[in-house]
């Protein structure tokens, strides 16, 4: 017989916002999958772990498969996998073209497409994808025009799958982080980044996994991307 658990898939799952949402699924009652390049496997009977690079259209099949085969369903995706690197645009190198485009676009593609495909079987599902507030609000200091190339993608590809599969019972959301408290920040002047944000400080991990579950339960809202930035995208301060 079936699990009838709802099942959540968290990429990117090892630290930071991903180990954060999972907990909060689990905290649920949600089993999970969890995708990081190196995650390792879990005690908890309800984390399945698969370990590979989210851009490996063969890593992206085993996501979904483990959990169809594990636990028998997909209720939602959160596509949280990512990169930011912070450069001029001119000093951006083809390997960082490519290492953004891999992680940020295809690796979204590989694994939505799988999921999707689960989704559109059972006729229900949530897919909700990490953006970035730099794409509706860039900020001189901070050179980010290939995360905004890359999510600006994610954050149109968000209206245009929520409008695709809203007789399907799919869901699509996204949230647009400002700037997180997590290990990739790990030595940055966190004084200096609190002050790029109106409130004056940085998010907290549980203020992302907040909106995650905020745009879980909200059974009327697809198409939404969710700003979570200290004010960052009301404008110029």
């Amino acid at each position: 017989m079936a699990d009838e658990r709802k099942v959540a898939i968290v990429t990117g799952a090892s630290q930071g916002i991903g180990a954060g949402i999972v907990e909060a699924f689990r905290d649920l009652g949600y089993a999970v999958v969890a995708n990081s390049r190196n995650i390792r496997p879990s005690q908890d009977e309800g984390i399945a772990t698969v370990a590979g690079s989210i851009a490996d259209r063969n890593v992206a099949a085993s996501i979904a498969t483990t959990a169809v085969e594990r636990f028998g369903r997909i209720d939602t995706l959160v596509n949280n996998a990512g990169i930011f690197i912070a450069k001029p645009f001119v000093e951006f190198t083809e390997e960082d073209f490519r290492n953004a485009i891999d992680t940020n676009v295809a690796g979204f593609f590989h694994i939505t497409q799988f999921v999707a495909t689960q989704m559109l079987r059972q006729g229900f599902g949530h897919i909700v994808q990490m953006t970035t507030t730099l794409v509706d609000q860039p900020q001189a200091g901070v050179p980010g025009s290939l995360a905004a190339l890359t999510k600006g993608g994610l954050d149109a590809i968000t209206r245009s799958l929520a409008i695709e599969y809203a007789t399907a019972g799919i869901r699509v959301n996204a949230v647009a982080p400002g700037i997180i408290r997590t290990p990739m920040h790990a030595g940055d002047p966190l004084d200096e980044l609190a002050k790029l944000h109106p409130v004056g400080r940085l998010g907290e991990v549980e203020d992302i996994v907040d909106a995650v579950l905020y745009l879980e339960r909200s059974t009327f809202v697809t198409g939404e991307t969710l700003h979570v930035d200290g004010g960052q995208h009301a404008g110029r301060w």
